[in-house]
């Protein structure tokens, strides 16, 4: 997946400026900046979230496969069961265990009981919940701690087998034994996916990704290996942020 010169507006102001950048396929981007510097409304665009808010515009190229998100043969709907996302706070919906990983897949049409546990079981164990919900199916996902509710966010992501998974801050809410549940989740995952995290924490950031992007006042200022960009950044602005000199 890729943007060029992508370019974000509400009304007047420009969030993001003019950002060409590759998530390259089975690694995970870490995006990172300052609050407020564009790097959620990034992410956000990359399966049309944005669209949803009032006076929001969007100008550039954002691809899926060599093809514009944007052209007649998407909708959003498609495009969003492609290029899923995980939110910052779990976001369960009051339903039990199995109908909140089963919504995305009955929503695509699938009614087979049978396929459905199979397919349910499956993203439960992607995202290394399946051992301690097996036999709580049918109850409420509102009863799941934090760091579970989030996982079962993932999970239900997955279930509809997408290529891109994007996650805004997935662990900042949660302790930090859930937090490592969530990182050595996102190492087992991109064997499979392409992922595109956005996280404050840079010890997080350095941890999980193959490739950092750094954001500041909705312009990419730099872009690499993510071990190069923590040890020998290019640019100024960069190593006064990875150091802790402003953020």
């Amino acid at each position: 997946m890729e943007t060029r010169r992508l370019e974000i507006r509400y009304g007047a102001k420009a969030a993001v400026k003019d950002v060409s950048l590759t998530l390259p396929d089975r690694q995970v981007t870490a995006l990172i900046g300052p609050s407020g510097c564009g790097k959620s409304t990034f992410l956000r665009a990359l399966n049309r979230m944005n669209d949803l808010i009032p006076g929001s515009s969007a100008s550039g190229e954002i691809l899926l496969d060599g093809r514009s998100i944007y052209a007649g043969h998407l909708d959003a709907v498609e495009l969003r069961r492609r290029v899923g996302m995980v939110f910052q706070k779990s976001n369960p919906f009051p339903k039990s265990i199995f109908e909140n990983v089963a919504y995305g897949l009955r929503i695509g049409g699938l009614s087979d009981r049978r396929e459905l546990g199979e397919r349910i079981e499956r993203s439960l164990r992607s995202a290394a919940l399946w051992d301690e919900v097996k036999d709580r199916l049918a109850e409420s996902a509102m009863g799941l701690s934090g760091g579970q509710q989030q996982r079962l966010c993932i999970a239900r992501a997955l279930a509809v087998e997408p290529e891109v998974l994007l996650m805004d801050e997935p662990a900042s809410a949660l302790d930090p034994i859930a937090t490592a549940k969530i990182e050595d989740l996102i190492h087992e995952l991109k064997v499979r996916y392409t992922i595109a995290i956005v996280t404050h924490n840079m010890q997080q950031a350095a941890r999980v990704s193959d490739q950092t992007a750094f954001f500041y006042m909705g312009e990419l200022v730099e872009v690499g290996p993510t071990e190069q960009i923590f040890t020998t950044p290019r640019q100024q602005r960069t190593e006064d942020y990875v150091t802790g000199k402003f953020g």
